[in-house]
């Protein structure tokens, strides 16, 4: 009885060892949600849906992505740290509640160091300031002079937390009172801007392009290294201003604990997709975003060096915690 004991406790290890690898080579069997933290219509949203729909068609099972805005992003991310780590779900998340948040907020419900397998970078967000063009700004110094004749009347909306210390300097430095509207997301920011309720915002181009190009929103200058091919006369924010600020970046993450197969399929799909030169062309570039997929350890690294630079960043600021 003890040698059948042992034999079938043998047998049991190697029938879950040789499950294991088939399990995650035929993933999936089923449908797969990509969760994002942020609400329908923006374009970290359009993305993720364009990207579902390529996993979808290459991998044959559906794709849903769902989203869970609010919370200051940390609703969405903490969906993804609760759910289960079997590959059916994979998370779109900007560098917020990534990297920043741990250091803005008191506490999480989810520890942002330790419950995300990252997967891959897939986009820097090229940021711009803008404002409605009945104000009839086209400069950053424009927009100081006009803010002083409207102390505590001017909004503004931005999602990053780093933009946002760029505005509250701004703020202090000029002695103007632009006032933070929080939204949940690019798609209500940009119609924000539109009907002038909140008329200036640092906002992805790619929410807004239409918008720019008709002349209903002014963009005032970018944030990135270069200036957007799209708007070659749009400054730099560091020309702009003096400043330099990091751009914003989403990545794809699943929960930690997932398998390391299921993580390598995913990322070797990603980026046979988004490799294709016209894939690239009409959904990264015509987009006025940065491609930045690439392999899953160099995306590790990043994650680690953007988050202690926030750490480093926060100190400086000293940022009220909520």
């Amino acid at each position: 009885m003890p040698n059948f004991a042992r034999w079938a406790a043998v047998a049991a290890a190697g029938m879950l060892l040789s499950a294991a690898p088939a399990s995650a080579q035929d993933w999936p069997t089923r449908t797969v949600r990509i969760v994002i933290p942020l609400g329908a219509g923006g374009g970290g949203d359009i993305f993720s849906r364009l990207l579902a729909e390529e996993l979808q068609k290459s991998l044959g099972q559906p794709f849903v992505v769902e989203n869970r805005p609010g919370g200051g992003l940390n609703i969405g991310a903490r969906a993804c740290a609760e759910a289960a780590p079997d590959g059916y779900t994979l998370c779109v998340m900007s560098s917020e509640p990534v990297i920043y948040n741990q250091f803005l907020f008191k506490s999480l419900t989810f520890n942002p160091e330790k419950d995300f397998a990252p997967i891959t970078n897939l986009f820097i967000n090229s940021v711009a300031l803008v404002a409605n063009s009945k104000l009839n700004v086209k400069t950053l110094p424009e927009l100081i002079a006009y803010a002083k004749t409207q102390p505590g009347k001017l909004s503004f909306g931005v999602f990053s937390w780093t933009l946002t210390h760029f505005m509250e300097k701004l703020n202090k430095k000029h002695g103007i009172d632009l006032v933070r509207v929080p939204f949940r997301s690019g798609n209500e920011m940009a119609n924000a801007i539109m009907s002038g309720s909140t008329p200036i915002a640092l906002l992805g181009l790619a929410n807004m392009l239409p918008q720019i190009r008709s002349g209903h929103i002014t963009a005032i200058a970018v944030n990135s290294n270069a200036r957007s091919p799209l708007f070659p006369d749009v400054p730099t924010l560091k020309e702009a201003s003096g400043e330099d600020y990091p751009p914003t970046w989403f990545g794809l993450f699943a929960p930690a604990g997932t398998p390391e197969p299921i993580i390598r399929r995913v990322n070797a799909e990603v980026t046979r997709i988004t490799s294709d030169p016209a894939w690239r062309q009409k959904y990264f570039i015509e987009r006025a975003i940065e491609p930045a997929v690439g392999p899953t350890a160099e995306f590790v690294k990043f994650v680690a060096s953007e988050r202690e630079f926030a750490r480093r960043l926060a100190k400086e600021a000293a940022p009220p915690l909520k």
